[in-house]
Formats: structure tokens, sequence, C-alpha cells
């Protein structure tokens, strides 16, 4: 009689793999179609794995307290002649592949089965890749000798009890790293990595507006020193903060910590990383006093040459992504910082123009905010993102 694999299901939309709890029947045992066999236990909830029809259990081939992805193989069922015949696996031994035994189909059917690839939220991953989750102190040993944070492992898929990365899984991933083409990160790369692993802690969220251009850019050209977008939006942004500054604080504990100062940094890119040199109380100057300052910090900041005393300790970013033709980006704040403002590229757009009752072209951007939601909710941030375009929206006021 054909032997029908028990298969791993789909316990839910998210879950890509469940662990052995406990064994409800053992080999031998009749069994009929969709009893419970296997118990198993999923990061949600404790389910059972039934039969697949009615017959004498072959065999389990699965551990107790093992973890095992969505399609794999957890054991066998002896199927009865009549459920053969009602599953269409009564044909004889021709029918199976050319060159190949029935057994030898059924066995490669099995595999193909057991290797199958969740879906997991339309992505396909290993099911068992779930990273370094856990770590022994041998483990961890290990990595601070190679001065590795648990995020470099991300990638390592485990073999260890529910998916844990082991000693061994780690070393093979460091051998396996040895064959592909391998340079070394720079000081400041390292550095901004370091920052964002440490901003990623927190949960970020981010609201966008389109904003229109136009009135800033005439009020541009009406300038002998010219300011850029970037420094309009930072501008805007400190008026904004000054008002109620509460957006830009940390949460520390149970209490908001508030800045003392409006201290705003500005992302330069420079070579193999991005530097914030900060324009300090940012609220007290007007746009026209900014302008000289701003365009002396960015040039150093492209040579990496900037002052101590022009970086650190600013209370929120603005970054132009726009400059590389980009629309729309989320940008993550600096551990130390609750916000990003962000400007995308501008773009020309129809804009309906209620005086002449038509369509008239507007040059147009995306303004966006990332906040620690921690500290600010949605309907916060959109307050603060619309009162930031509404100065903009009247760049004379700056």
């Amino acid at each position: 009689m054909p032997q029908i694999p028990i298969i791993m299901p789909q316990l839910g939309e998210s879950i890509a793999e469940a662990t052995i709890v406990r064994f409800l029947v053992r080999a031998g045992d009749s069994v009929k179609a969709d009893q419970d066999l296997i118990e198993v236990e999923t990061n949600k909830a404790t389910m059972a794995v039934t039969a697949p029809c009615s017959g004498r259990l072959d065999k389990l081939a699965v551990d107790v307290d093992q973890s095992y992805p969505v399609g794999a193989v957890l054991g066998y069922v002896e199927a009865t002649p009549e459920e053969a015949a009602r599953l269409g696996l009564d044909a004889p031994a021709s029918a199976a592949a050319p060159g190949r035994s029935q057994a030898e189909t059924e066995l490669a059917d099995a595999k193909t089965r057991a290797g199958v690839q969740p879906t997991v939220r339309g992505l396909p991953v290993p099911a068992n890749a779930v990273g370094a989750s856990y770590m022994s102190p041998r483990m961890k040993a290990r990595m601070t000798e190679l001065g590795l944070h648990a995020a470099d492992l991300a990638g390592i898929a485990g073999s260890g009890a529910a998916g844990r990365v082991t000693i061994e899984d780690f070393e093979r991933f460091l051998a396996h790293l040895e064959k592909h083409k391998l340079t070394p990160a720079s000081s400041m790369r390292v550095a901004v990595a370091d920052a964002m692993r440490r901003s990623w802690t927190r949960p970020l969220a981010m609201v966008a507006l389109p904003l229109r251009l136009d009135p800033l850019l005439t009020h541009r050209k009406s300038l002998a020193l010219k300011p850029g977008p970037a420094l309009y939006a930072l501008r805007a942004l400190a008026v904004a903060l000054a008002e109620n500054s509460a957006p830009a604080g940390r949460l520390v504990g149970n209490k908001i910590v508030h800045p003392p100062s409006i201290d705003l940094g500005v992302a330069v890119e420079a070579e193999e990383g991005v530097l914030v040199p900060v324009l300090r109380q940012a609220d007290r100057r007007r746009l026209n006093d900014l302008v000289r300052p701003y365009h002396d910090l960015v040039e150093l900041a492209r040579q990496r040459r900037l002052p101590p005393d022009a970086t650190g300790a600013s209370i929120a970013t603005v970054t132009n992504y726009g400059t590389f033709g980009l629309m729309l980006a989320t940008p993550i704040p600096l551990p130390e910082q609750t916000l990003v403002l962000g400007l995308g590229a501008g773009r020309k757009v129809p804009n309906w123009d209620e005086a002449r009752q038509q369509f008239v072209p507007a040059m147009e951007a995306n303004l966006t905010l990332s906040f620690d939601h921690r500290v600010l909710d949605g309907g916060a941030a959109g307050r603060l993102l619309a009162r930031v375009a509404s100065l903009l929206s009247r760049p004379e006021t700056l």
C-alpha cells in the first residue's frame, strides 16, 4: 500500500515553523482520516497535525522539542486499499515516471514537499531562518572577540532547538564568508551602521504631505544669498519646534525630556557615509542669517573637517533626499533624536486653480517626517508636518 506523507501544515498566515510538543499516536497504530496525530506549538498557539488519510501509522520522522518548517515531512501513513483507491494512488507502478519505480516516485514527491519554501507575507523565505534570536554565552564571547553584533547574523539559518543559531552554524557562516570578496569597511561606515542599529531598536513611523514648491522657488530668486531647499525646511522646522518643543522630546523611562535648545542637524553625504553638522539655536536666527553658516558647515562636512562643536547634541535632522532624484524615502532618526524631516525631488504636476477653474502646472515635492512612535502618534506628527508645510508656503516669514 502507498505511504502518504504527513506534512507540517501552514498553521497561520505568518507562521513559518512549529515545534513538536508530543505524539498522540504511536507507529503501528491504526488511524482515521483527520485524526489528531501530533501536537505542535507555534509562537501563537498549540495545534494538532492530523492524518492525511485512514490507514496504519508507519513511522514518525521527527523528534519532540524540535522545530520543523511548514512543508516538512513529519511521518508516513500507510493508506488502506479503500483510501488508496479514493486518493487515486492504486495505479500500477507503470504509471510512475519512466525509469523510476513507484516507491522512488513517492519518495521524490515527499522530498519535494519537504523542501517547500513557505511564503510568509508574500516573501519566500527559508522557514527556519530566524536569525540569532538567542545566543549562548559561548556565542556571545566569540562575537565579542570578532567585534560583531546580533544584527550581523540576521541571515544565518539556525540548526539548533527552535531555530537557534549554534556555534557550529556561526563558524560555518564565517567560513562561507571567506569564499566571497571582502573589503574593509571604513570607520565612518562602521559608525553609521552602529548608529542605525541603535536607532532601529525603537518603533519608528513616517507621515508625508505633498508640498507646493512654487512660493519657495519664487522667494529664493529674490534673495542675493540663495538658501537651498533643505535650509528652508530646517528653518521652518525650527520655528515649528520653537512653538512646541514636545515633539522633539526624548522618552527616558516614564518622562519626556524636552530639548533645551532648537539645535538642528542637516544630513550631508560625505565619502563612505553621512555626516550631520548642526546649526545651533536655529529658531533664533532668520533664514538670511543662516545661509552662510549653513554653506560653511556643509562644505566642512564634505571635507570631513567639522569642528567638534558643530556635531552632536542636535534634536532633529533635515535631509534632502530629493538631490538623488528620490521622490519618497523613509530616513531614520539618529539614536539621540526623535525626528527626521525629509524633502523629496520636485516635479511638475497639474494643480487645480480655483480662480481660473482649470488645472495649471505647479512644482510639487513630498515632505516627510520620520518619528519615534513612543514619543509621537500619527496625529501629533501630522500636525507638526502640516505646520512645517504651512510655514514653507509663506517663506517670507522665515
